[in-house]
């Protein structure tokens, strides 16, 4: 399972948790202006808006798992078993199948508007990328600076919402999570009011209890209320250093720690966690095993070239020694 934000201060933010009980191999890519995208259903793009990410790299094409583009439009993907249903292909739309999506979109759509233009004739297709790599169902959580989206592939086609709180984690449905949070307008960061009864009045013998009833648990639906109201609660400096820590401990309010959700023989943990600054261009991830904040930028690459950029993960827990 994961969980996505969106985040604004002075510049914008956007990134996720990806958990799950094992990591695939993936890497920061950067896919350059001239990098040649191929579809299954649709035309190549030969040059497109270049884009950095966590991707699986196989055979030399890029599954991104979540990326940014260099004008600052994001999308990540989030599991979405029992609901999402991809298509046979269709006459007349746009066919791509669920791992092109991420550089169809950013490849070519520079904010909201224009990707939600492009998704009124998306049909995303039933097509593997490889008997190795079969499809995962998921949904796609879309988001520039000013706007976010969530898009859904369900029986009768792709569904876009309008994401108000810029927070997406699993099933159920997206619409379900934002009528949930409706069960939780109680809570608040102030100190709570007695309203028990008129006649009896009680005060809080602990820091903190304007938030009782705040979900704790791994499940989706609970780390979507946790992750918004945390998100929205939000204070920091508006200076970059502030912002990107304060992103990463908003996403460490729903990180999974091995041992508590078992899957099968495994247990599910949050891979890793990322944070792109979608003005500057600069991925910033942490790993399960290393909390170190690592940050790679797009623009330290040549964007005008052809091939991609591979940065593996640096995994390995990272400790400074006083003394």
């Amino acid at each position: 399972m994961c969980t996505a934000i969106t985040f604004r201060t002075k510049d914008h933010y956007f990134g996720r948790n990806l958990d799950f009980e094992h990591g695939f191999g993936e890497a920061i890519v950067i896919t350059p202006r001239n990098y040649p995208f191929t579809f299954r259903k649709s035309a190549p793009m030969e040059s497109h808006y270049a884009i950095i990410g966590m991707a699986l790299v196989a055979k030399g094409y890029p599954l991104y798992f979540d990326g940014t583009n260099e004008k600052g439009l994001s999308m990540a993907g989030l599991y979405f078993p029992g609901n999402a249903v991809y298509q046979p292909e269709k006459r007349g739309m746009d066919n791509i199948t669920p791992f092109e999506f991420i550089p169809w979109i950013l490849g070519d759509c520079k904010n909201i508007s224009q990707a939600k233009e492009k998704l009124r004739n998306l049909n995303l297709v039933d097509i593997a990328y490889s008997e190795q790599y079969p499809l995962s169902p998921l949904h796609w959580i879309i988001a520039d600076r000013d706007a976010c989206l969530v898009a859904e592939p369900m029986e009768d086609g792709v569904q876009v919402f309008e994401n108000p709180v810029g927070v997406l984690t699993n099933n159920p449905p997206f619409d379900f999570h934002l009528h949930n949070l409706t069960g939780y307008l109680n809570l608040t960061r102030e100190e709570p009011i007695s309203r028990f009864a008129p006649n009896y009045k009680l005060t809080p013998h602990s820091r903190g209890m304007g938030a009782i009833g705040l979900p704790g648990d791994l499940s989706s639906p609970s780390r979507f209320v946790r992750a918004s109201f945390v998100k929205l609660n939000s204070v920091c400096e508006e200076n970059d250093t502030s912002s990107i820590s304060q992103f990463f401990h908003i996403l460490g309010s729903v990180a999974q720690q091995e041992g508590c959700a078992r899957v099968g023989s495994a247990f599910e943990k949050t891979i890793y966690t990322s944070c792109c600054n979608t003005d500057s261009g600069i991925y910033y991830y942490t790993t399960y095993d290393n909390f170190q904040i690592t940050g790679i930028s797009m623009h330290h690459t040549d964007l005008d070239c052809c091939e991609a950029s591979v940065f593996p993960l640096n995994t390995q827990q990272q400790i400074k020694m006083e003394n």
